[in-house]
């Protein structure tokens, strides 16, 4: 007998009332700086995922199944490679199953589902068919497994090592996470593993544009080097800048796009080991850090938010990103970016209350622009302000909710620098200290 698989394609189905939410709700790799320090880990892994669940769907027959003039169809039993239904569909009965041995789903991330009773907390982290488990009582963990591969039939991998890419060590004291073996594939991919090094990623006040006169270059090679530069920004806040800014030009490369990209991997060859330190400290005080660079961009004269959040002296989220509109002044670029800011920060709040980490008091949100904290703070600002009304609103009502509070720092110190420009050599290691980010092999 021989076996077949079958598929349907992706163009094939037709529209029905799933079709408008068909996404998976499986989460990016960074939420794993965000679960709790003192937990015991482990990984498991379940078989090809998409076709476990159940799905009332019918498909055509294959060229070759039927005769002409047959109208009888297939009557789907579970989802198949190619339904847009899939990813979907196996989500909601994963959901099903944990929330059936007493999880609940957390409604600040919906791919973190939650288990409390009395002393004992866990919790896991889906990513499509990739699971963490974290908690506080080994024998519960043990139990769920047992549930699960009862299910569906799991692979244990054991104490969390390795993760969506993500290298995981743990001490009584921290862990560490880095993506080492990551960067030197990239660095072999590319053919700089043997390259000369450099000590920052990109030229100090580079301003890339998108029609210099240069050379194009090949575009699916450079989208490919910069699609896994992306990946690898979930443990290397240090290149965040550098890699959205090359990533404006993904439509139409040029060679200086293509020279910038290599200084990035020069940098890289020079810092393979660059790792997040994540400390097991018990300050668990939540601090925002936000900048931007006023008209920033050569090209369309936007402006850049950059901010960085810690917990404790651990570092949980950072991020670069054009402002969606022009700003008519450097306090407005630097108040946008403090909504930006607010609007995470918020969310992490919320977030950590899933882990019984309840803040006291607000986050300091430190900001070196003086005009920015003072529209924050003082609302009778109105004929200067009104055309940035929402996020006016939107700040001021947290920090009357003494959720936020605006505090004001040195430029010199304000780590969000390293976020929003490219920074000569000295300015960026010494920023770059700042962020909890070690290498490998230098001692701390």
């Amino acid at each position: 007998m021989c076996g077949i698989e079958v598929v349907t394609m992706p163009h094939s189905p037709t529209a029905s009332n799933e079709f408008s939410t068909v996404r998976d709700e499986a989460k990016r790799g960074e939420r794993i700086r965000k679960c709790p320090k003192h937990l015991t880990d482990y990984e498991i892994d379940l078989p090809p995922s998409l076709d476990h669940s159940r799905i009332a769907n019918h498909s055509a027959n294959s060229t070759g199944f039927s005769k002409n003039g047959d109208t009888r169809v297939c009557k789907l039993q579970k989802s198949l490679y190619g339904l847009c239904q899939a990813s979907r569909n196996w989500y909601q009965k994963f959901t099903e199953a944990l929330t059936g041995i007493g999880f609940h789903q957390s409604r600040a991330d919906h791919s973190l589902f939650i288990f409390r009773q009395g002393a004992i907390d866990t919790f896991a982290l889906i990513y499509v068919d990739d699971v963490l488990l974290a908690g506080n009582d080994t024998s519960h963990i043990s139990t769920v497994k047992e549930y699960l591969d009862k299910n569906f039939s799991i692979k244990d991998l054991g104490k969390l090592k390795y993760f969506l890419g993500i290298e995981v060590a743990r001490s009584p004291e921290s862990f560490v996470l880095s993506q080492r073996k990551y960067t030197l594939d990239i660095l072999e991919e590319s053919g700089f593993l043997a390259s000369r090094p450099s000590s920052f990623p990109m030229e100090q006040n580079l301003k890339l544009r998108p029609d210099d006169g240069s050379t194009p270059v090949n575009a699916p090679s450079y989208r490919r080097l910069i699609g896994r530069l992306l990946y690898l920004t979930i443990t290397r806040p240090d290149i965040v800048y550098s890699v959205s800014q090359l990533s404006q030009f993904l439509s139409n490369p040029l060679q200086t796009h293509l020279d910038a990209a290599i200084r990035v991997l020069r940098y890289l060859k020079q810092t393979p080991g660059q790792r997040i330190f994540i400390s097991s400290d018990t300050d668990l005080t939540l601090k925002g850090f936000c900048d931007a660079d006023w008209a920033g961009c050569s090209f369309t004269r936007r402006s850049s938010t950059g901010f960085f959040i810690t917990l404790g002296n651990s570092p949980i989220s950072w991020r670069t990103k054009k402002q969606s509109v022009v700003s008519r002044s450097s306090a407005e670029a630097e108040y946008r970016a403090m909504a930006v800011t607010v609007s995470e920060i918020i969310w992490l709040r919320w977030l950590l209350r899933d882990f019984t980490i309840i803040l006291k008091g607000p986050t300091p949100l430190y900001c070196d622009n003086q005009a920015a904290r003072q529209i924050a703070l003082n609302p009778v600002f109105h004929e200067r302000t009104k055309h940035v009304e929402m996020d006016c609103y939107f700040v001021r009502e947290r920090v009357a909710s003494s959720e936020i509070q605006p505090v004001s720092i040195s430029t010199n110190h304000q780590v969000a620098d390293i976020f929003i420009k490219a920074l000569g050599t000295h300015r960026f290691q010494f920023l770059r200290s700042k962020l909890g980010v070690r290498n490998l092999h230098t001692p701390p």
